[in-house]
């Protein structure tokens, strides 16, 4: 793992209360789709307390792009106030690229990513990276978000899956009733059934979940019960992202 300085170059709002963060992607920096880093805070603006300096995210930008992005909930902690105020221009610290939450080789088998909410951000830089390089395996995402208005980067997935013959979406929102916008989808909880009827056109496929960890939990029962080999379940918990 190697650390980096780097500058903060853009930030934008993804979702409500979801805010991506745009860094400029040093020279020779190489990483896999699924793979994180931390973002260090360092000097003026950054937290008095050395352990509120530092936060693990997986990457959203795919390794084709030329910046670095993560999203995150800007939940009221040290860390996200300080990054939130963080001004544009300015220097922060990157270490990485770690973590295997990665693709299979074998691209005769299909990845199943299962996404709740912000746990959405290993499988963009996928999903990205499979549409640059046309790849011939076929992914499937099933996306869990309460709201149209919490799911971070709908749109663009919506789009992915008309350019992209290999990926398909399947987003689920699960508070309607506290929603302000029209959703014409599906509105289930990822249970058993749900996850039978997605992927009865994918055999011997790879999955893989990210979300809060009652949600990966809940996700890896449901694969069980559906009949899945766990085995074939790769898994990655984001606590407080």
């Amino acid at each position: 793992m190697a650390a980096h300085t780097v500058r903060l170059v853009a930030c934008n709002q993804v979702a409500e209360g979801t805010m991506a963060f745009h860094f400029a992607k040093p020279a020779g920096f190489e990483f896999r789709p699924g793979q994180a880093i931390d973002v260090v805070l360092e000097g003026e603006g950054a937290p008095p307390d050395a352990q509120d300096c530092r936060h693990t995210f997986s990457l959203v930008s795919a390794p084709c792009q030329d910046e670095l992005v993560v999203a995150t909930r800007m939940r009221d902690s040290p860390f996200k106030r300080a990054l939130g105020a963080w001004p544009i221009g300015s220097m922060l610290g990157v270490d990485g690229p770690f973590g295997s939450l990665t693709l299979h080789k074998n691209a005769s088998r299909p990845a199943v990513m299962i996404a709740g909410g912000i746990g959405i951000t290993p499988f963009m830089s996928m999903a990205r990276q499979a549409a640059k390089d046309r790849a011939e395996r076929d992914l499937l995402l099933i996306y869990s978000n309460r709201r149209p208005e919490d799911a971070a980067f709908l749109s663009e997935l919506q789009q992915l899956q008309k350019t992209n013959p290999r990926f398909r979406l399947v987003a689920t929102m699960t508070d309607m009733t506290h929603s302000s916008q029209a959703w014409a989808g599906e509105t289930r909880k990822i249970d058993s059934d749900l996850i039978r009827s997605a992927t009865k056109d994918l055999p011997s496929s790879i999955f893989y979940l990210a979300g809060p960890p009652p949600m990966v939990e809940a996700v890896r029962q449901a694969l069980v019960g559906a009949g899945m080999d766990e085995d074939d379940v790769r898994s990655e918990e984001f606590y407080g992202y």
